[in-house]
């Protein structure tokens, strides 16, 4: 099956499950008032989405930079590292122990959740705090998810790591593509092998469970389905043998980090900080010449 299709199934599968959940949580009131008034709710964010652009735009377009450089300049394979720690953890190693429940029930469940039910958790967001009168959780949400993946894009050049299942084919598993081979093409065009520590898996899917924690009074319902979904997409990472329970406990850290920069940070607040550090130190260098 070509790769269009796949993509297109997805986009048919995770759209119902957008409109779905939109009209049931959201409330078609909220949506046609959003709809309504799109432009200034566009305009407030704007920013926010162009600083996301840039930052998918980079990781995307230097995938083969940031392959040399993790391979050749840092060269920090810590796989071996992350296989001990998680020992260390969980005698018995965690990853072992979840997969030695694997069901063929299971299994569907958590390829589905892995695929369908991610995408869906991190789009959802964006449509139900687009509705809301207050931009706040909007502009959060989407400067958490800018750093989210900058400082993910930062970790994979320096942390060169495998899988579970690229590590020992013996001891762990990979479910993901022996259950659904066709997501093979889906997810080797969107990551590489080597992108594991941290999960970003886990930390933006864990972003969207603190901010649905955040946002509870708005939309109450969600909180609970998120949670659902993002602890339903954690243990999926490791069920399926891509990531070490190490990826996850660093993702979820990654989460809270840029939930807190989310909140207490704008984008143009960090470019005014970021200008006036570098002002100040091209000074100092300046004076000590």
């Amino acid at each position: 099956m070509s790769f269009a299709v796949v993509l297109l199934e997805l986009a048919l599968v995770v759209t119902t499950m957008l409109v779905t959940a939109a009209l049931v949580l959201v409330g078609p009131r909220r949506l046609v008032a959003a709809v309504s008034d799109f432009r200034w709710r566009l305009e407030f964010c704007l920013i926010p989405l162009l600083a996301l652009g840039v930052v998918l735009l980079v990781r995307w377009s230097t995938v083969d930079i940031t392959t040399r450089l993790e391979r050749r300049v840092f060269s920090q394979n810590i796989t071996q590292l992350l296989f001990e720690i998680d020992r260390v953890l969980l005698p018995g190693d965690p990853v072992a122990i979840i997969q030695s429940y694997q069901s063929p029930e299971l299994t569907s469940f958590f390829v589905f959740i892995y695929i369908y039910g991610y995408a869906f958790l991190l789009l959802f967001p964006f449509i139900a705090y687009f509705a809301l009168e207050e931009m706040e959780h909007l502009e959060a949400l989407i400067l958490s998810f800018t750093a989210n993946y900058g400082i993910g894009l930062l970790c994979y050049m320096i942390f060169l790591a495998y899988g579970p299942r690229n590590f020992d084919p013996v001891l762990f598993e990979g479910l993901l593509y022996e259950a659904f081979p066709r997501s093979r093409e889906l997810t080797n065009s969107v990551n590489q092998s080597t992108n594991v520590f941290p999960s970003l898996h886990t930390s933006l899917s864990m972003t969207v469970l603190f901010l649905a924690w955040v946002s509870r009074d708005k939309y109450p319902l969600w909180l609970g389905l998120s949670a659902f979904l993002a602890i339903s997409v954690v243990i999926s990472t490791m069920y399926l043998g891509i990531h070490w329970f190490s990826d996850v406990i660093a993702g979820t850290g990654l989460a809270l980090l840029s939930v807190y920069i989310g909140y207490n940070y704008t984008v143009s607040g960090l470019y005014e900080t970021a200008r006036g550090y570098l002002s100040t130190q091209y000074e100092q260098a300046r004076l000590d010449r």
